[in-house]
């Protein structure tokens, strides 16, 4: 793993507390897109899942695509300026503030996340237009109150934000409960405000059973949904076409990889608030 060189004691004292004896679901999935902030026993379940489930790779790949599809959706064809990325994951190519303000150089992004590694890759997050502006909340999905309250910083919350959530519910066990945390934080934003969403869905065999060899292997566990369950996150959102899809049939663009979407276990949709 090539380890960043964070300037902030927040960092230093974060790569202290990294966990390299187990696998890790940003590591991982950073494994399968590519990336290189990974370690042995990260690449070791991925392998291992490849032979269970090859497709997982794919659901990595294509939900990185769909999130630069969706946002330059939103800032070009729908005017927004403002990011709430939840769950930020480590950064790769493409990140969101990267593609907002390619579209938008005025967009700001808030990068949220609480989990140590991600903290020490902060510093890669950190990057702005002049005309923009990108911050880090080191801050918890599970007290969404105090996560837009720290967002206030940076986001005019009397203006639209889109609200990212990709690849990170699965870490809520309860469904419910998952939900009732999309509501706090979109109850928090204003009309025309955007709700993006994409996840792993229990749609295989193979995902499922891909599913199952994560969670036994010690990482910090994450669950598979049925798309009814993706569907119900945007209850009372208006859905922008084409709705819950496969995150290759969400607005493909010329000059994306083609891929079969009929083999990708992930969902995707984004809704907009009345």
């Amino acid at each position: 793993m090539s380890e960043p060189a964070p300037h902030s004691t927040a960092a230093v004292d974060a790569l202290g507390r990294i966990d390299t004896s187990k696998p890790h679901s940003a590591r991982f999935w950073n494994y399968f897109v590519g990336g290189k902030d990974n370690y042995e026993v990260d690449r070791e379940i991925g392998d291992h899942i490849k032979e269970i489930f090859p497709g997982l790779v794919d659901v990595a790949v294509t939900s990185r695509h769909f999130l630069g599809r969706a946002v330059r959706h939103l800032a070009v064809e729908q005017g927004i300026r403002q990011f709430l990325d939840v769950g930020t994951g480590l950064p790769t190519a493409d990140n969101t503030h990267e593609v907002a303000q390619r579209a938008a150089p005025d967009a700001r992004i808030v990068y949220v996340d609480n989990d140590p590694i991600v903290l020490a890759h902060a510093n890669a997050l950190l990057t702005s237009t002049p005309e923009g502006r990108t911050a880090y909340l080191d801050a918890d999905l599970y007290r969404p109150e105090s996560v837009l309250e720290a967002a206030r910083e940076t986001l005019d919350l009397s203006r639209p934000v889109a609200l990212m959530i990709l690849n990170t519910l699965g870490h809520v066990a309860d469904h419910e409960q998952a939900r009732d945390l999309v509501r706090r934080l979109m109850a928090g934003l204003p009309s025309g405000s955007y709700l993006v969403i994409s996840d792993s869905t229990a749609t295989s065999e193979g995902m499922i059973a891909a599913s199952e060899a994560y969670n036994a292997s010690g990482a910090v566990p994450y669950y598979v949904r049925e798309v009814e369950e993706i569907a119900g996150f945007f209850d009372g959102l208006e859905l922008v076409e084409p709705g819950v899809v496969r995150v290759p049939e969400w607005r493909p663009e010329a000059g994306d990889q083609a891929k079969s979407a009929e083999g990708v276990d992930a969902y995707c949709a984004v809704g907009r608030k009345k």
